[in-house]
Formats: structure tokens, C-alpha cells, sequence
């Protein structure tokens, strides 16, 4: 079930049970998105890109995440940003909740 999109001014909790709770969008308009990523342990995400700049901030647990030619260690309380279209991969190494916030180029 996806969690639904957020009204202007209303308030969203984005923490909440990462295994368990629901990995979604909470804001979409045409040039941002921001949506929670709940991965358990063990969960690999293969390399992809993002149709815009993006900014990953991790909520809680370890992700390893490789990007610009180096793997880092994302912990809880710590965020990066990538410029557009970067490609990059990451693999949750311990159960994790991610925020992330991409700024689009649609038109």
C-alpha cells in the first residue's frame, strides 16, 4: 500500500517501524519529490540514476552506498547529495530508513 501524498502545510512523520513500515512518496509536485525507503538488512539495490539532484539522508541503520567512484558508509543522522542523473547502487547492512529528496527537471 503506498503511503498518500501529503497536502500542502500538513504535517508527516517520517520516522515509524523501518522493516515494517512502508517505504513510499510523501511529497510529489512537478520539480520535487520526497519519499521514505524502508530496506531491511541484507537488501541490494542495483545501480540506477535519478532524474534530478538528489539528497539521501539516512533516518537510521547502515547503508553502504557507492557513488562518484567511492562505497561510503551512510549511519544514522548523516546525508550526502548526488548531482543529476549520478549513477550510484547501495546495500542496507543493517535494517535502514532512508529520506530522500530528489529536486526534478521536468518541464
Amino acid at each position: 500500500m503506498a503511503i498518500p501524498h501529503t497536502a500542502p502545510g500538513e504535517l508527516i512523520d517520517v520516522r515509524g517501524p523501518t522493516v515494517t513500515g512502508e517505504s513510499g512518496t510523501l511529497i510529489r509536485t512537478d520539480h520535487l519529490e520526497i519519499f521514505r525507503y524502508a530496506l531491511p538488512a541484507g537488501k541490494v539495490v542495483d545501480t540506477h540514476t535519478a532524474a534530478g539532484l538528489m539528497v539521501i539522508e539516512c533516518l537510521e541503520g547502515t547503508v553502504e552506498f557507492t557513488a562518484l567512484g567511492k562505497t561510503q558508509q551512510l549511519t544514522s543522522g548523516t546525508m550526502l547529495y548526488l548531482p543529476d542523473h549520478e549513477p550510484h547502487a547501495l546495500k542496507a547492512l543493517s535494517d535502514t530508513l532512508l529520506l530522500i529528496t530528489i529536486l526534478l527537471h521536468r518541464t
